[in-house]
């Protein structure tokens, strides 16, 4: 998103960029305040709005999934305008019984794009069944690079913690990420199998307190962003003359920064929710006026907390492949890249074109997906359909009394499992821990 400038007068400039930053941070404290707002509902404005599951079968999905499942997970896959069938897509290879899925739309994609995304979840009748996949009636207006990233993030997290479903961690992934680990029935038998024997405060954050070059070009800026004011526009603002408008670095903190991708416990989860140290909140208050702000939040909580930064693994779980030196958007993976990917041992992958002929590989070959449309054959996924009904597709229905909801691990987790072990080695761990 290009940034656009604003000249201010040599006498005005500080003193109006101070009153409009103190109104922006009022504005971001108030929408995370105002949790309720973004709850799903079923009609809005922009159209219908999309409640795509059953509560009475998550209820009883939920009390079968507890005896079945060691671990689950709650998704949040965030798309921009175009990305409808992307998000769908993405949504079909991770998707698992036991886990918990929260698609949001940006804003300012069309209408129509909106009514599509609904439609393709809600044609997918076993995503009612299980009650366990919800589209954002209510979507945010998002800015890329600016704090409107962050508190769609943390609006999500709300929405998930209010909703009666168990999971331990929280993943945030967009429509251009894909999974790399193979599963027995869909994609997250291998994550449960990898996952089941690890403590459950763990977060995965890529985290650095050596900021180098983001000191002048992330940290010290000061930007506005006009999505928390304006309705239908997103955009970031800063004066043009940069260098009369940079703050120093904060002393009552340490500031921290790294992937704005996560994969975050749910006790952290409900901290930074609920913030009752006040730490969260005080860290959000300054992040409101940072240059890519998701890329610095989350690590910046969890090493200031005495409670969570031992428990933080310096690592995002993801295989990005940047140019060098880094700019602001990774390269495109490719089928050239295919060999590195499965070597990283990581269980997602970004960033991808929409189509790339890679996709399907991973589809074949890894997650033994036989169509982008369709689930993973075995476990709680068995039979000869596609998936969404015919009377020998037993993954039309979760609650088929056949499924015996096994998890079987297959070469995706012990690539992952490889990986983790490295992580968390007692030397590396402490050595690469929020210094």
């Amino acid at each position: 998103m290009a940034l656009r400038a604003r000249l201010m007068g040599p006498g005005r400039g500080p003193r109006v960029l101070l009153l409009l930053s103190a109104a922006f941070t009022a504005l971001l404290v108030a929408s995370i305040l105002l949790l309720p707002s973004l709850l799903l509902r079923t009609g809005g404005a922009r159209g219908p709005s999309f409640l795509l599951s059953s509560p009475a079968a998550g209820d009883l999905q939920q009390e079968q999934q507890d005896q079945r499942y060691p671990v689950s997970f709650a998704y949040l896959i965030s798309a921009a305008s175009g990305d409808a069938a992307r998000a769908a897509r993405l949504l079909a290879a991770l998707y698992h019984p036991a886990n918990t899925y929260l698609l949001h739309l940006d804003r300012e994609a069309p209408a129509g794009e909106h009514r599509r995304l609904a439609e393709l979840v809600s044609a997918r009748a076993v995503y009612a069944r299980a009650g366990n996949v919800w589209v954002v009636g209510r979507p945010n207006l998002v800015t890329y690079r600016g704090p409107t990233m962050l508190t769609t993030t943390l609006h999500a997290v709300a929405l998930l913690l209010r909703l009666r479903r168990r999971w331990d961690w929280f993943v945030n992934l967009s429509a251009s990420d894909y999974p790399l680990v193979t599963q027995d029935a869909c994609l997250l038998a291998d994550m449960m199998e990898a996952f089941a024997g690890l403590p459950r405060d763990l977060n995965f954050i890529q985290h650095t307190s050596h900021l180098g070059w983001k000191i002048k070009k992330r940290a010290r800026p000061v930007i506005l962003d006009t999505a928390l004011y304006e309705d239908g526009r997103a955009e970031l603002i800063r004066p043009e003359n940069i260098t009369t408008n940079l703050r120093r670095l904060p002393t009552a903190f340490k500031l921290y920064t790294g992937s704005a991708w996560t994969m975050l416990s749910r006790p952290f989860a409900e901290y930074v929710t609920m913030g009752w140290d006040n730490l969260p909140r005080t860290l959000l208050l300054y992040h409101a006026n940072i240059v890519s702000s998701p890329e610095f939040y989350f690590q910046t909580v969890a090493c200031n907390s005495l409670r969570f930064r031992n428990a933080t693994v310096n690592h995002d779980l993801h295989f990005i492949r940047w140019d060098n030196p880094p700019k602001q958007h990774p390269l495109h993976l490719t089928a050239r890249d295919y060999r590195r990917m499965l070597l990283s041992g990581a269980p997602f992958a970004r960033k991808f074109r929409e189509g790339d002929p890679v996709l399907d590989r991973i589809d074949r070959d890894i997650l033994r997906r036989r169509g982008p449309g369709q689930f993973a054959y075995g476990g709680w996924c068995a039979g000869d359909g596609d998936g969404d009904g015919g009377a020998a597709a037993l993954c039309g229905n979760p609650q088929e009394p056949r499924r015996k909801g096994a998890v079987r691990a297959g070469a995706g987790a012990r690539r992952l499992k490889v990986l983790l072990g490295k992580a968390l080695a007692p030397g590396n761990l402490r050595r690469r821990q929020c210094r």
